[in-house]
């Protein structure tokens, strides 16, 4: 089986992580995390006035950020899985994160997505949309939403 597992460095994504451990996965198997950077200029910044910010320490903070994200995440998979361990890869994409994580499961002609819910409300998904909501309407294979557990 190959997963594509979304880690965001959230109780969510550590959710998501932890559901993970939950499968009979073994050598034969494939597990690739991703964390995804949305480095998309914000909306109170006019793009006409003709100054944009200087985004390059923005750009390492979350790059840094995302680094420690799959490094804690493979640390946590390789613990859990240390007798007969699946392909654990992982990846720092960049874009939307949630056409990022599709275009990731089809390019890896992956069989599962698993990732977290944030649990918004419907007023919170209008404001900030939702990425597992877009992933389970546009990915070409199974996808597991996780909710924490609080």
């Amino acid at each position: 089986m190959k997963i594509i597992l979304a880690a965001d460095g959230t109780k969510h994504g550590d959710a998501a992580a932890e559901a993970i451990k939950n499968f009979a996965l073994s050598g034969t198997d494939s597990v690739h995390i991703v964390t995804v950077v949305d480095m998309a200029v914000p909306l109170g910044i006019d793009v006409y006035s003709g100054y944009l910010p200087d985004t390059t320490e923005i750009e390492k903070a979350a790059r840094e950020h995302a680094d420690k994200v799959i490094s804690s995440t493979v640390e946590k998979l390789k613990a859990e899985f240390a007798n007969d361990p699946p392909a654990i890869s992982s990846d720092v994409l960049f874009g939307s994160p949630d056409s990022r994580i599709v275009e990731t499961a089809e390019e890896l002609n992956a069989d599962l997505i698993v990732l977290g819910s944030h649990g918004y409300n419907r007023w919170e998904r209008l404001l900030l949309g939702s990425v597992s909501d877009s992933v389970v309407h546009h990915a070409h294979c199974s996808v597991l939403i996780v909710r924490d557990a609080e």
